[in-house]
C-alpha cells in the first residue's frame, strides 16, 4: 500500500474519542439518466483484513464485485438506501442523493454511532455526528467500501434492466449520458425509469 490509499487514520482517530461504530458513505448514479440513485453506509471493524479497498470508480468490475463480496463478509454492518427516479424528479438529484444517504443510515442493522459521509454537502437533519470528506472515497477505508457497495448494488440494476431491455444497452453504459444511450432513447423512446428532470435527448 503506497501513501495515497485509503487509511483508516480517521475511523482510528475516533475510535480513540470514544465512536465504536463509525459509518462511511457514498452513492451511486447521480450522474446517470435512468434508475435509482444507490446509497451505502458501512461498518467496518477496525481490524478487518480487505486489501484494495479504493474509489470505485478506480477499480475495475471484477475488483469490484470481489471486494463487494468481501466488504459483506467482513462488515459489521452494510445499510442500503435508494430514491426512485419519480423521487429524483420531484427533489432534484442532490436532495434525493442525500435522502438515499440517510436511509442507508437508517437502514443500518447495528446503528452508526458517527457518519463519514463523502463530499461537501451538509447532511440534512443529521441524527448523529458527522462530518464530509472531500474525495472521501479515496481517502477513507469506510467511505471506500461504501462507494463500491453502493457502485455494484446500483450496477446489478442495471444489469436487471439490460435483461428487460437489451436494445439500450444499459450493463455498457450503467445509465450514464453516453452517445450510445441517447441514441437508445432517440430510437426506442422514454422508459419509465428514466429520470424526466433529465436532459434525455
Amino acid at each position: 500500500m503506497n501513501h495515497q490509499d485509503p487509511s483508516l487514520v480517521c475511523e482510528v482517530q475516533l475510535r480513540k474519542q470514544g465512536f465504536l461504530h463509525v459509518a462511511g458513505i457514498d452513492e451511486a448514479g447521480r450522474g446517470c439518466l435512468i434508475g435509482n440513485v444507490v446509497a451505502a453506509a458501512v461498518i467496518l471493524p477496525f481490524n478487518h483484513q480487505i486489501e484494495g479497498l479504493d474509489d470505485s470508480k478506480k477499480l475495475n468490475p471484477k475488483q469490484r464485485e470481489a471486494l463487494f463480496l468481501q466488504i459483506h463478509q467482513e462488515a459489521i454492518a452494510i445499510g442500503i438506501g435508494e430514491c426512485s427516479p419519480t423521487e429524483i424528479d420531484e427533489l432534484n438529484i442532490l436532495w434525493a442523493a442525500m435522502e438515499a444517504m440517510r436511509r442507508a443510515v437508517e437502514n443500518l442493522a447495528i446503528p452508526a454511532d458517527y457518519l463519514l459521509i463523502d463530499g461537501n454537502k451538509i447532511f440534512p437533519n443529521p441524527q448523529l455526528p458527522y462530518q464530509t470528506i472531500v474525495k472521501g472515497d479515496a481517502k477513507i477505508k469506510s467511505i471506500a467500501a461504501a462507494s463500491i457497495v453502493a457502485k455494484v448494488t446500483r450496477d446489478q440494476q442495471m444489469e436487471a434492466l439490460h435483461a428487460q431491455y437489451p436494445q439500450y444497452g444499459f450493463a455498457q453504459h450503467k445509465g450514464y449520458a453516453t452517445k450510445k444511450h441517447y441514441q437508445a432513447i432517440q430510437e426506442f423512446g422514454i422508459l419509465a425509469e428514466h429520470r424526466k428532470s433529465f436532459r434525455l435527448g
